[in-house]
């Protein structure tokens, strides 16, 4: 499933490394070994809290040795290196527990203790315990990553580009909430939340909590989501995004209003957008191909190629957006994303220069006359208003 190249992409930090979406996947048949170091390496909270609690359950299998046996220190607090070397060095003397000295945050620590770090990590651990690092980066051309590549290890907690994040989440939610879903379902999870793993699993929880005795191991279908007791925030954002596609930029802009006045950030907005939009735009790039160059023969197969779900309502909701915006305006929208994107990277990233930035590009896509899409489902024609 992981290409090479993909992988040193996402992870440019230690040669091979290890992966916490496919550890976590098939957490029964990993292995942790006897490493000295481990680098906990990525900025996704959800693979790290699960990463360090199965690292946990490995090295601590018995919960009443945890309280001696499991310390963790914050970065943010400076922690003197002695006294998270010793931790890790102590020997228990009849527990079966093996010590763990966690440092989180440690980006700083690992500065200011590298050359300690690096003796560890080239030292076999014997019958010593082990020091665990919550970094964000740790580059691979350092004599440290290097150590920890070729005698400890370094597990990768980010979700690489384009990994099938919806085959993860249907067995995430078969062995760890004991449901099953469609295919339709887990692309509609994800893309509703953007690929957040904390709150997708935090929906599953509710979802297998619904599910009745006697439809247990039963396929659960997208409609099921609609009775799951979302955030308002959760339904605020979706509402935004349909309203938006569809050119209610008047509406759409009160939707945003509330996020943005419940805290959320603009560019978190722009890129749960862009995740619907990219599709749009990529459908209508299908459509104008011309015929038998590899344009589909309908909307619906350009949507389903350019990855919209295959559940009917996503589908019909696509078909609408991409018939209001126009095949022209479709083709644009990697621009104006992209122009949206820069804008909020840079002098639109504080105070209502986000909000106007993302206001505007709901007027770009507003709906200014009707755009139909042919009977046959070929082709995306424009009827008025030039902006077909």
């Amino acid at each position: 499933m992981f290409r090479d190249d993909r992988v040193r992409g996402v992870f440019p930090n230690v040669a091979d490394p290890k992966t916490a979406l496919e550890i976590l996947k098939k957490s029964d048949a990993w292995s942790l070994g006897t490493p000295s170091l481990v680098a906990l390496v990525g900025d996704e909270p959800f693979l790290t809290f699960h990463m360090l609690a199965l690292l946990r359950e490995r090295l601590c299998p018995d919960e009443v040795d945890r309280s001696w046996a499991w310390r963790e220190f914050s970065g943010s607090d400076e922690p003197d290196p002695r006294d998270v070397f010793d931790e890790a060095a102590t020997v228990p003397l009849f527990a079966g527990a093996t010590r763990a000295a966690i440092v989180r945050s440690a980006d700083a620590f690992v500065s200011s203790a590298r050359e300690k770090l690096e003796l560890l990590a080239n030292s076999p651990r014997g019958r010593r315990g082990l020091v665990i690092l919550e970094v964000k980066t740790f580059p691979s051309n350092t004599r440290l990553a290097k150590a920890v590549a070729k005698h400890g290890l370094a597990i990768d907690a980010t979700i690489p580009p384009r990994y099938d994040l919806c085959s993860w989440v249907r067995q995430w939610a078969h062995t760890k909430h004991d449901c099953t879903l469609a295919a339709a379902t887990a692309e509609r999870l994800v893309d509703r939340l953007a690929g957040n793993l904390g709150q997708i699993d935090q929906s599953l929880a509710r979802l297998a909590a619904a599910i009745p005795a006697a439809s247990r191991g039963q396929a659960i279908s997208p409609e099921a989501l609609d009775g799951l007791a979302w955030s308002q925030q959760e339904r605020t954002a979706w509402g935004m995004i349909d309203l938006a596609t569809v050119g209610d930029a008047r509406s759409a802009v009160s939707h945003l209003s509330a996020l943005l006045g419940a805290g959320e950030d603009p560019i978190g907005v722009s890129a749960q957008m862009a995740s619907v939009l990219r599709r749009l735009a990529v459908a209508a790039r299908l459509l104008a191909l011309p015929t038998g160059d590899g344009r589909p023969a309908s909307v619906e197969a350009a949507l389903r190629e350019a990855g919209v779900g295959a559940w009917p309502k996503a589908l019909a909701q696509a078909r609408e957006a991409l018939g209001q915006l126009g095949a022209r305006r479709a083709r644009q929208l990697p621009i104006w994303l992209s122009e949206l994107d820069r804008s909020l990277k840079g002098d639109a990233s504080r105070g209502l220069r986000g909000r106007l930035a993302l206001e505007r590009l709901f007027c770009k896509m507003s709906k200014q006359s009707a755009g139909v899409v042919s009977a046959d489902g070929a082709s995306i024609a424009r009827v008025s208003g030039g902006h077909a």
